[in-house]
């Protein structure tokens, strides 16, 4: 690593190696050549002039990109697309004429960007289903532990730790769900001229529009696709990057709330994050056990979640059939979006699959609010014992406040039980007040919603993705 210039942490700290090789030059300018292959070889099985043999020497430097002298060539002609059609040319010579024959610089610059976007989204949608397959195991595995829920940020009715892991893997399926009609309704820009016409392929041939239609289809066959934009100005839609970045910022958003909760999670010492053996949490309070990785979800999910009003003004702001004001902002924020919820995912992977819960913490929390709980089922038995539902409630009401001032004022334990104990007026229930404030009695439905959910919702997504699951994620440093 030069250590002299900046190095950008998306790559050295954060990202996969697999994301960062997608967005690379090396893959850039092999998809070029891939594409100028497809187009020479479909003008050619289409009647124009261009042979076998120019054909197949293309092929032969389809994968050795003379980065050298394309550099050089941009250096003189400013034009990143000619000076890599000079140096494609300057190795396949027989070709050099009819390289790039009828296209604009957006056949290459636009087809590419959108099959290394699919690819993304593909990188994507592997971690996403794997922290989906993370979350449902921890659902099962807790789905009957009651835990405080809350609302406001305040103690509310119980529900469980796996009922919890829920809310995070729904989340995650609507974004799956969102990311999977991304990918059905994925269009290449295709075959299309200068400002979209096919002007130029129309000349090549001779009018003939069929053969410009299937032109097009068979260069977007070739390269693995089905679907094309019926029209284009120079470029695809830039409403297609706002609805990709979209999306992304929802996975983050769905990361961002997951770590959110375990951060509060565990200041409350209920459930951690992993923590390495020799992992330091502060240079200096050694005690600590920060959930650094948690923040640090939180940090990058807060960057891509703000990225996609930057598409929406490229969006906005292209004139006619385009402005190269695009450019430049496109090739850092696309590929940083990707970048980012990559890290992000990696993360995600590595708490989702490494959490540990502390369930005498759990049940201690809940023993210090469970008691004001049950007071409305303490009063029933009582009712049903004989008693008097108003006289019952002011009492009880007396002897809650009496807690609570023992709680919030003298800092001691609830004593709410042990007062009903000591008060003939609740003397029905006296022997079986442990039975009342089983915390298993306020959790309602949630262990069967959590098998449900999981039935219904999520057990479809894995069974479709069964071949890719079983990945761990890296957190670099």
């Amino acid at each position: 690593m030069d250590n002299t210039v900046y190095q950008n942490p998306l790559i050295t700290r954060y990202a996969s190696r697999v994301m960062a090789e997608n967005f690379s030059d090396e893959k850039r300018f092999k998809l070029w050549r891939k594409l100028w292959i497809a187009l020479a070889e479909s003008e050619m099985e289409l009647g124009l002039n261009i042979t076998p043999e120019q054909i197949d020497e293309m092929k032969k430097y389809a994968e050795n990109i003379n980065f050298d002298l394309a550099e050089k060539f941009e250096k003189e002609v400013r034009h990143d697309v000619m000076a890599h059609v000079k140096a494609f040319g300057a190795q396949a010579t027989s070709a050099m004429p009819i390289i790039h024959l009828g296209a604009t610089s957006c056949f290459v610059d636009c087809n590419s960007e959108l099959i290394i976007m699919a690819d993304a989204i593909e990188i994507i949608k592997t971690k996403l289903v794997n922290v989906i397959d993370k979350l449902k195991k921890f659902a099962l595995k807790y789905k009957d532990l009651p835990t405080l829920g809350f609302t406001h940020l305040q103690p509310a009715q119980l529900t469980t730790v796996g009922k919890r892991a829920t809310l995070w893997l729904q989340d995650l399926t609507m974004d799956y769900n969102n990311l999977v009609h991304l990918q059905k309704t994925f269009k290449l820009r295709g075959v299309k001229g200068t400002t979209g016409t096919q002007a130029s392929f129309m000349e090549l041939f001779a009018g003939d529009e069929e053969k410009v239609k299937e032109l097009e289809k068979r260069v977007v066959a070739k390269l693995g696709f089905e679907k094309v934009y019926g029209v284009t100005g120079q470029t695809y839609p830039r409403k297609f990057d706002y609805n990709v970045l979209c999306v992304l910022s929802q996975i983050a958003q769905s990361a961002y709330k997951f770590s959110n909760d375990i951060r509060i999670l565990q200041n409350m010492k209920e459930v951690e994050e992993p923590f390495e053996k020799s992992q330091i949490g502060s240079s200096a309070m050694a005690y600590k056990r920060n959930p650094m990785r948690s923040e640090r979800m939180g940090s990058l999910a807060r960057y891509v979640v703000s990225l996609p009003i930057n598409c929406a003004i490229t969006a906005g702001t292209q004139w006619f059939e385009r402005t190269l004001d695009d450019s430049a902002n496109r090739r850092i924020v696309i590929a940083q979006a990707f970048l980012a919820l990559d890290g992000i995912l990696n993360i995600y992977l590595n708490v989702s699959e490494n959490l540990v819960v502390y369930d005498k913490v759990i049940a201690k929390h809940i023993s210090a609010e469970l008691p004001f709980m049950a007071t409305e089922n303490i009063i029933m038995d009582c009712v049903k014992a004989g008693g008097n539902r108003q006289e019952l409630h002011e009492r009880i009401r007396v002897l809650s406040m009496q807690a609570g001032k023992n709680v919030k004022e003298e800092g001691k334990e609830n004593n709410l039980l042990e007062l009903i104990k000591a008060d003939d007026m609740f003397k029905p229930v006296h022997g079986k007040l442990a039975e009342i404030v089983d915390a298993k009695n306020f959790i309602g439905r949630a262990p069967s919603q959590v098998v449900e959910f999981i039935n219904n919702e999520v057990e479809p997504i894995l069974a479709d993705n069964a071949e890719v699951l079983g990945q761990k994620g890296e957190v670099k440093v």
